[in-house]
């Protein structure tokens, strides 16, 4: 990943890194996740998604990550969501995979465990990176996003470490999210798009994370059929 804050020269483009990489064997990871990591190595994302090599460089306002945190819990594999403070500026109360920015001299997988210790207590240790998703280009807010994917080997106690920043800390299982009962659609603020939402947790999980969420059961094998015709309201925390 390029450092925070590259722009190039004028008329420069950003060259994304847009195929995903598994960082383990199988062996380091529960046989549950195997699946995930060997279609996430060489993944290109899929349709609904944009897809695109580069991005002029003069549009990348800031370079982040999210953290994809997988854990064994006590009813299978789960994983670490949160909820924004609703008195952030941006996407307030919207729950979303702890994540930010990145600062001088880290990489994706540097922020995004920073960023869990951060905003849920989580201790890096615990935590084996295991894999990258392709980079992700958000136009509206010139966010070039890392997300990384990791087993949680030693799963710890997590709570809202600061309030101003996060409200709710949840650790989701797996079959929850899958749940038809528990799935549907939403269509953007402004009417633009539809995409995969998830009514887990007393939260709607919906938006980026929601289109995380969703390739992620898809990778993994999880997913079952669901009615895509099911409408979702895309609040934040309910």
């Amino acid at each position: 990943m390029a450092e925070p804050g590259w722009v190039g020269p004028p008329g420069a483009v950003r060259p994304l890194d847009e195929v995903g990489i598994r960082l383990v064997e199988d062996d380091a990871v529960p046989a549950w996740m195997w699946p995930l990591l060997q279609r996430v190595d060489g993944l290109r994302m899929p349709d609904g998604w944009m897809r695109q090599a580069t991005v002029p460089a003069h549009l990348v306002r800031r370079h982040s990550a999210v953290l994809i945190l997988l854990a064994d819990g006590s009813h299978g594999p789960d994983v670490l969501l949160t909820a924004r403070a609703a008195t952030l500026r941006s996407h307030a109360g919207q729950p979303a995979f702890p994540g930010g920015a990145t600062d001088p001299g880290e990489d994706a997988v540097m922020t995004a465990l920073r960023e869990g210790q951060e905003e849920t207590g989580l201790e890096p240790a615990s935590v084996l990176p295991a894999g990258l998703l392709p980079e992700l280009f958000l136009p509206p807010s010139g966010n070039l996003v890392r997300p990384v994917l990791a087993h949680w080997h030693t799963p710890g106690a997590v709570s809202a470490v600061d309030p101003a920043e996060t409200a709710a800390v949840a650790r989701v299982p797996v079959t929850e999210l899958a749940d038809p009962a528990n799935r549907g659609t939403v269509v953007s603020p402004n009417g633009e798009r539809i995409g995969p939402a998830f009514a887990v947790a007393g939260m709607t999980v919906w938006g980026f994370t929601g289109g995380l969420v969703d390739l992620v059961l898809r990778l993994g094998g999880w997913e079952v059929p669901w009615d895509r015709r099911r409408r979702l309201a895309p609040s934040t925390l309910t």
